[in-house]
């Protein structure tokens, strides 16, 4: 797809990611909104029978076992989240499979980490097995493992999980469902607040106020949505965000929420993880002429273009390459460790193979090996 592209694209696209966050799908008091459910699953059904797979990202498994523990809240400490989450699955799960059983679909649970989606056997089974699931019939229901993970190895939010599984599922589309109907120029709640029909361009979300916090029972704001929205259309996925209400008007075209139109093409699952998926250990800081190189594109980074190392990283390892100022130019997969780095920095590919010998004069990141992103501090 090109920026061409149009609400009429989600309204034909073979498959769907829709996404629901906590917020639209508990009560203020945590428990669970059947109700609320039970309109996601009949919209997501008629899709379904219209000839439209649809794979649902679902958020809801901690809110749904608040009220059954006696939690006052949302937990804050590793421990508690993690049983609440082992609690509320189960709880998500058999409400998902009563409802869509209704409708004569089956569902099935998969329970993804970041490493399902950073490490390549991983990403390829659960790509794998998402596909057979989609053949099958059966409709995808896919959560953050939050039973397991912590906070150094988890998404973060489902709404980046979405983009991801976007990706990971070779989707046409992304629709995210929150508790607004749309980006708005300033926070919907300021008198004459206007929401955004669409985006096309960076350029469209100058000026924009946005905020990182979500509601009481989620955890992602605007701001993790905005960075979904940046990961799938970069990736040339278009994407709708509006509430949950207007479900089935977003996904047969119809004009509501925000439409972000795609502006890249698909990227490969390597240039995929390196980019949003994988973790940076460390940074590698670079001079002006390395910075121009790798803005270029197809430039391999090379030791003569470093001027600092940062962080405790090995070999093999993601770090973020940054300009002096620190913004993020690329990531890439490293071939030395920190502590081997600053022996070489700035020395030639010559200069280095007569110090060390052969070995020390390949490259610190291969072109192969490193993606460049939009700058950012």
């Amino acid at each position: 797809m090109t920026a061409e592209a149009t609400r009429a694209d989600v309204a034909r696209a073979a498959r769907v990611v829709v996404k629901i966050g906590s917020s639209s799908l508990t009560g203020a008091d945590g428990r669970l909104d059947l109700d609320a459910l039970h309109a996601l699953v009949k919209v997501v059904a008629e899709r379904w029978a219209a000839g439209t797979q649809v794979v649902l990202v679902t958020s809801g498994a901690i809110a749904a076992a608040i009220t059954p523990l006696g939690l006052s809240g949302r937990p804050t400490d590793v421990a508690t989240a993690q049983a609440a989450a082992s609690v509320g699955q189960g709880l998500l799960i058999a409400r998902y499979t009563e409802a869509f059983g209704y409708h004569g679909l089956r569902v099935g649970q998969v329970l993804l980490t970041a490493e399902d989606t950073v490490r390549r056997g991983r990403y390829r089974n659960a790509q794998r097995a998402l596909e057979r699931l989609l053949e099958l019939g059966v409709v995808p229901i896919i959560n953050e493992n939050d039973a397991v993970t912590t906070d150094e190895i988890r998404f973060g939010d489902n709404d980046r999980l979405a983009a991801l599984v976007s990706h990971l599922g070779r989707a046409d589309a992304l629709v995210l469902l929150t508790d607004v109907d749309g980006l708005y120029d300033g926070p919907p709640s300021r008198p004459g607040a206007r929401r955004i029909d669409e985006v096309r361009k960076a350029d469209d979300l100058a000026g924009i106020e946005v905020t990182s916090r979500g509601s009481s029972v989620g955890t992602g704001g605007m701001v993790t949505k905005l960075e979904s929205v940046r990961i799938a259309t970069s990736s040339g996925i278009p994407v709708v965000l509006t509430n949950a209400a207007a479900a089935g008007a977003a996904l047969t075209g119809e004009r509501t929420g925000t439409f972000f139109a795609p502006y890249g093409r698909r990227r490969t699952a390597r240039h995929l993880w390196l980019a949003h998926a994988a973790d940076a250990q460390g940074r590698i800081v670079v001079d002006d002429g390395a910075a121009a190189a790798l803005r270029g594109g197809r430039a391999s980074l090379l030791a003569a273009g470093i001027t600092g190392v940062e962080g405790d990283f090995s070999s093999g390892d993601v770090v973020d390459i940054v300009d002096h100022g620190g913004a993020v130019l690329a990531r890439g997969l490293v071939a030395f460790d920190a502590t081997e780095l600053p022996s070489l920095l700035g020395r030639t590919t010559a200069e280095l193979r007569e110090a060390f010998g052969e070995g020390y004069d390949r490259m610190v990141v291969h072109r192969d090996d490193l993606v460049v992103v939009r700058s950012r501090a």
